[in-house]
């Protein structure tokens, strides 16, 4: 059974940002993330089977920004991604 999992992300000044990830296929427009202006904030609740999923933010249509409170991995591409493990 899966897990509720909320990913917050504060980025100023953000017009747009978009959770992606392989929990999404790296699909960058299938998770548009919800700003709370009161609080600056950016977030997205998902549900998830248990497992690790590696992750990013996607800010304004083309930036790649990590989570900074998330543990990092190596990818493909040289540089690195967040990732979750959900139990």
């Amino acid at each position: 059974m899966g897990r509720l999992v909320t990913f917050n992300f504060r980025c100023p000044g953000a017009r747009s940002v978009t959770l992606v990830g392989d929990f999404n296929d790296w699909n960058v427009s299938a998770r548009p993330m919800v700003h709370d202006g009161r609080l600056n904030l950016w977030s997205l609740t998902l549900t998830l089977e248990p497992g690790r999923y590696e992750y990013k933010f996607f800010v304004g249509g083309r930036e790649w920004w990590n989570d900074p409170d998330a543990p990092k991995v190596p990818n493909a591409w040289g540089s690195e991604n967040s990732y979750i493990d959900v139990e």
